[in-house]
């Protein structure tokens, strides 16, 4: 299964990388903000916009003891309840916000954090679930979306190898047939040295999936070197501009900085292309720069043929290069002028 369908478009191996602009707390509690964001990911070339919906309630509890304290993140010194009062979307805006993507032809869909959220956006018919890392853990959860029988992007920071397996088969046992997995790194923003790329190939043989990248580093470095190893889901978070206050915004790209990651995707994934090694339409033009043997200095009929008066050259005109032994001590049939592009009519 190394597709899935989102919308009757295919994601998977060999089909353009799907690119999801992830909104998360980047509207900063502003309606008018959120369409904005929706509209400059459309602008910069985004396939879809995914939004998280859940409450501080249904993330947690609102105490400040130390079990509830935010520490060595870029939000420490807050507490969880107060995190995510300031990150979450009202719920309230979700089916407009819906609208106005479906309308400039974006997908949209949503990280369900808890049931409640399914049910919600069940409502709201999207078309795919994201699963977000620390949830991937929550397999009551994981068998909640799976029922949907709605396609399941799945990511996958901090996880073991036993626990993605482990949420995989949760979900193929309560009927979730389309799965994909985002290899991610679960820091704000990542280093590069901890992304591991190569596990992208890895996850896809391990699980028989799609698998993209849900990236946190800064830049688009690595989002595209992930599509060259064959991740074919991008999720960037994204902002109108990093100056912006936010919980997310300080790690997330600017519309200009994601419409370049887009283009630089697109190039590669031309690069890509297939396994070939026929001449391409292009290079039949180079084919006759290639070398072959010429005769290099002015010969008499009877003249041997030596290394002084054949070479291998460019251009191709002359035999190939594989009969140059062949000819050596063999004799000219005829007189040749240097420069004349040996031929087995000019040899005895």
């Amino acid at each position: 299964m190394h597709k899935i369908s989102i919308k009757g478009r295919k994601v998977g191996f060999e089909e353009p990388c799907y690119i999801v602009a992830e909104m998360s707390a980047n509207h900063a509690q502003s309606f008018e903000q959120a369409l904005k964001i929706i509209e400059a990911a459309k602008e910069a070339g985004a396939d879809a916009v995914k939004l998280q919906t859940y409450t501080p309630d249904t993330m947690t509890i609102n105490l400040c003891n130390e079990y509830f304290q935010v520490k060595e993140t870029i939000w420490e010194g807050k507490n969880l309840y107060n995190l995510y009062s300031e990150a979450q979307t009202p719920w309230e805006w979700h089916s407009k916000l819906k609208e106005h993507a479906t309308k400039l032809g974006l997908d949209f869909f949503s990280t369900a954090f808890d049931t409640t959220a399914v049910d919600f956006l069940e409502k709201l018919n999207i078309p795919a679930y994201k699963i977000a890392s620390f949830e991937l853990v929550d397999l009551p959860l994981l068998r909640r979306v799976a029922i949907t029988g709605k396609p399941i992007i799945m990511s996958t920071g901090m996880a073991s190898l036993v626990e993605i397996d482990e949420a995989v088969k949760t979900v193929r046992a309560s009927g979730g047939n389309q799965i994909a997995l985002l290899k991610c790194t679960s820091a704000y923003p990542a280093p590069p040295e901890e992304v591991n790329l190569r596990t992208v190939p890895h996850m896809k043989e391990a699980f028989g999936v799609p698998v993209g990248i849900s990236d946190h580093t800064l830049g688009a470095e690595v989002a595209v070197a992930a599509v060259t190893l064959g991740a074919c889901i991008v999720e960037k978070h994204f902002a109108l501009s990093r100056k912006n206050a936010g919980p997310d915004s300080s790690f997330s790209m600017e519309p200009d900085e994601f419409k370049e990651m887009v283009r630089a995707i697109r190039k590669v994934e031309k690069a890509l292309g297939r396994v070939q090694y026929q001449t391409t339409e292009k290079e039949k033009f180079s084919k006759v720069f290639r070398r072959s043997l010429f005769v290099v200095k002015d010969m008499k009929t009877g003249e041997v043929f030596k290394e002084k008066n054949i070479r291998s050259i460019r251009p191709s005109y002359g035999l190939h290069t594989r009969h140059l032994e062949e000819v050596l001590g063999r004799k000219a049939k005829k007189d040749i002028l240097k420069g004349t592009p040996l031929d087995w009519d000019l040899i005895a």
